[in-house]
């Protein structure tokens, strides 16, 4: 025997924080709802003249000269010139720089909502405003809020994360007739394949499989958003900065 006791995996024991020892004190959850408030709205001061944007999500990891990497890159300078969109990512490396580098290199506009990680995140230079973000839902709420399209790279699972919460909206209802292309056929297939049995199994709907447009052809992609935002958006001139509020574009 011995007085050892089992380390619990609900225990941090770098700070010793109990994670299931009940509700924190009001103090603590009242400087956390300030912290929450704060964080959206510097986010939505950072982003508010940014828009109409195209999001890009993707993974950090794919380095300059891959396949998706050229892609991403390819992806987002033909948005800026033949929509004239605002490309946004999550600011980081991979997939992102690459969309991000495309607008920027084409004169378009590019911009970035990054979070604090302490690897893999560091912003990537192709931007001419970004913001960074303490908290993943705030972070996804400011990437979902200024854009009129979603275009889907292959990453990992934050790009999970990120293309179902997005596809869960557009499924209720929350947004409204918001295209979503994926980019990445076979990377795809299995995410296809089980979205396919979940139609067949009745968990979802037959037409929710519509909601996303699956392509490898840069063509048909910038087309398909096309068609959606001329059938359902009257995108109106964005107000000017009030100067005496400190705003800036």
């Amino acid at each position: 025997m011995t007085d050892k006791q089992p380390q619990s995996p609900f225990i941090d024991q770098r700070k010793g924080y109990y994670f299931l020892e009940g509700p924190k004190s009001r103090r603590s959850e009242f400087v956390f709802l300030l912290e929450v408030v704060w964080e959206f709205f510097k986010g939505i001061r950072a982003l508010h003249f940014v828009g109409p944007c195209v999001t890009v999500f993707g993974s950090a990891r794919f380095k300059e000269g891959s396949i998706y990497y050229e892609q991403a890159r390819v992806l987002g300078r033909r948005i800026s010139q033949e929509l004239g969109l605002t490309i946004m990512t999550g600011g980081g490396p991979g997939i992102m720089e690459a969309a991000n580098r495309g607008a920027f290199e084409s004169g378009g506009r590019s911009v970035g909502c990054n979070i604090q990680l302490p690897f893999e995140q560091k912003e990537n230079p192709y931007m001419e405003k970004w913001v960074k973000i303490k908290y993943f839902f705030i972070r996804k709420v400011l990437l979902v809020k200024y854009s009129y399209a979603f275009v889907i790279m292959p990453g990992g699972v934050g790009t999970m994360d990120e293309l179902f919460e997005t596809l869960t909206l557009i499924q209720t209802g929350v947004i409204h007739n918001f295209p979503m292309v994926v980019i990445g056929k076979e990377y795809y297939t299995p995410m296809i394949s089980m979205l396919q049995k979940m139609a067949d199994q009745g968990t979802i709907s037959p037409k929710d499989l519509d909601l996303l447009k699956v392509t490898d052809d840069m063509e048909e992609a910038i087309e398909h958003i096309r068609v959606y935002l001329t059938a359902n958006f009257q995108i109106q001139k964005r107000r000017r900065p009030i100067w005496w509020l400190l705003e800036k574009r």
